[in-house]
């Protein structure tokens, strides 16, 4: 969730991308770097490794870069480590096009491939610079056209997401904005034109904006804008006049970043699958795990803190059934203190939002020592966790503000299917045709997400109801066990309301003892086969007083006949609907500790990475 800002006009350019750039540091960074077009017809570009101080001062708040047409950019590492080499903008060959770039171009690898056959030299690891050179060639190649012509022919190769700011040296003055799957604005204000990813770079200057449509080019010039198709036909846009402050502009016009992060969730959940998603198939490339060193694992060891552990949790269970592969499950602190028999042959996945958890850091050191293969699944490029990993599935969510885990959860679950389906196709332990449904049903959990979401109004208002409620159990069996895990961690973390999460069949053992007239108890029943079990569970603790609120797939209405509210999430395959059943616990959270008038986004006594044993 890299930062984009752009200018063109009478001002100098680098001073308003610095500003706008300022505006956008919530989103999270690892470097930042400007290109302006220069008074000689050149871009020129300055980069810096860190925070957004350090470019500040190498360029003197702007000054040492004069020009009036420019582009800036606040990168979060997705291919490649954080460097300067790494950091937008990245030139053509030539150097005769700058690009930044936000979002995730999917076919990077078989362009790059294309082009190194066409003498074109790469010096970074990203995605981005593919762009630029591409660019190139359709400017300058066999069948060169004009800018217009090379960016929509570039849009019709590239696969992916992407917001791109493009600069032309032998076009001054002049500045291309172009976006599919990733948000970008564009403005005019009092001295010129000026594009944006998000709303608080564009606050100061101008709150009458265009939104770009998807595969959409916006060309910006001092005294105009003009948008066109891929078929670089003209097109006509509303201005849309923005009435946010600068606070809620930054967190998209939500209240809390918690809310904003929940709804980015079909995107992360999105940007994680499909890229390793080719010609119907999963690609594992980047593990170097190859078919028969698949075959070859005897047992997966999944090890995590929080809501990473819940993660585990769930993927054990879609390991076990699709794989038929053992799975053991640790919380990280208690890993490495048990002294635990690690077989040869075996895989450990380690599983950290930050890559920086120390527990789960020692973790992965002593599965190393042991001689244990392992693999990262981290969000943060570059951290401690996939540098030391053997090697690093990357999740990228984006940055995630909130304390409170929503979508790095749901990117970290995304992994662990991917994981587990081509590790069941490769042991061919799948039925004829499961593995192409399974492909499909994981495709299609974005936009089941977004249906969840619509419907969040219902939940907020039940709530509302029990924003007072003294205790909370969230039950379920199989995979809804753990996603109850995962709920109830939520429902504590940010409501400061006891909650307990329990296995249904558990309850009789003890926990019962616990429920009381008016006790919240949330049942979540998203596995066919243990449905009927699971009503009897909420049967009993019903008898005991408990108001019961259930969770379910559309169709199961015979839940309202035990629970008080039920909440419906669309049908999925089983071995995917905790991605589905999180949201609405997430939900639930997420109102009540609003009702409480609590600090959704920084609940007490939590820190968002846990960097100390």
């Amino acid at each position: 969730m890299c930062g984009i800002v752009g200018f063109t006009g009478a001002a100098q350019a680098a001073p308003i991308l610095l500003d706008g750039l300022a505006k956008l540091e919530y989103r999270g960074y690892d470097s930042a770097g400007l290109a302006v077009q220069n008074a000689v017809g050149k871009i020129e570009v300055v980069k810096a490794k860190g925070r957004l101080k350090v470019l500040h001062e190498m360029t003197d708040g702007g000054n040492a870069v004069p020009g009036s047409c420019g582009i800036g950019h606040t990168r979060w590492a997705t291919h490649g480590e954080p460097s300067v080499v790494n950091a937008h903008p990245h030139y053509s060959r030539d150097q005769k096009i700058a690009v930044v770039h936000n979002g995730i171009i999917e076919n990077y690898l078989e362009i790059k491939e294309r082009l190194a056959n066409r003498g074109y030299k790469f010096v970074s690891q990203t995605d981005t610079e593919v762009v630029a050179q591409l660019l190139d060639f359709y400017y300058t190649g066999e069948s060169a056209g004009d800018a217009l012509d090379a960016i929509a022919r570039m849009m019709l190769h590239v696969r992916g997401s992407y917001a791109l700011g493009i600069l032309f040296a032998d076009q001054p003055g002049t500045l291309y904005a172009v976006r599919k799957d990733s948000p970008l604005i564009v403005g005019r204000c009092e001295n010129g034109s000026i594009i944006a990813s998000d709303v608080p770079a564009l606050l100061k200057y101008t709150r009458t904006v265009y939104y770009i449509d998807n595969l959409e080019i916006a060309r910006l010039t001092p005294d105009s804008i003009s948008f066109f198709n891929v078929d670089k036909e003209p097109v006509e846009h509303e201005t849309t006049t923005i009435e946010w402050d600068a606070e809620a502009a930054e967190k998209g016009g939500y209240e809390h970043f918690m809310m904003k992060e929940i709804h980015e969730q079909p995107a992360a959940v999105r940007d994680t699958i499909s890229p390793r998603l080719k010609d119907g198939k999963i690609d594992l490339s980047e593990l170097a795990l190859d078919e028969e060193a698949i075959r070859n694992v005897r047992r997966v060891y999944i090890i995590g803190c929080g809501s990473a552990y819940h993660v585990g949790m769930a993927a054990r269970y879609v390991f076990e059934s699709l794989a038929r592969l053992p799975v053991e499950v640790d919380v990280a602190s208690e890993f490495r203190y048990r002294d635990p028999v690690l077989e040869q042959d075996s895989l450990a996945l380690v599983i950290s939002q930050s890559g920086e958890t120390a527990d789960t850091l020692a973790a992965l050191r002593l599965c190393k020592e042991r001689g244990v293969r392992t693999i990262g699944i981290v969000n943060v490029v570059g951290s401690s966790i996939a540098r030391e990993a053997d090697a690093t599935m990357y999740t990228w969510a984006g940055p995630e503000i909130s304390v409170a885990t929503t979508k790095a959860y749901s990117t970290q679950l995304a992994a662990c299917y991917l994981l587990a389906t081509e590790f069941a196709r490769v042991r061919g332990t799948l039925a004829e045709g499961q593995y192409e449904n399974l492909i499909a049903e994981m495709e299609a959990l974005p936009d089941k997400i977004e249906k969840i979401l619509a419907d969040k109004e219902r939940i907020q208002w039940f709530a509302s109801k029990y924003a007072n409620a003294k205790d909370a159990f969230f039950i379920g069996r199989g995979l809804d066990y753990a996603v109850a895990l995962e709920g109830s961690l939520k429902f504590k973390e940010i409501s400061y309301i006891h909650s307990e999460a329990f296995a249904a069949g558990e309850m009789k053992h003890g926990p019962i003892s616990l429920v009381e007239n008016g006790t919240l108890v949330v049942g979540i029943l998203t596995q066919p086969d243990l449905f009927e079990k699971s009503v009897s569970n909420m049967v009993e603790v019903k008898s005991r007083g408990a108001f019961l609120m259930g969770l379910t797939t559309y169709g199961n209405y015979s839940i309202e006949d035990t629970a008080g509210f039920t909440v419906y999430v669309p049908k999925t395959d089983p071995h995917f609907a905790t991605s589905l059943a999180v949201i609405p616990l997430q939900l639930l959270a997420y109102y009540v500790s609003c009702a409480k008038g609590l600090d959704v986004d920084k609940p007490r006594n939590l820190a968002k990475s846990v960097t100390v044993e």
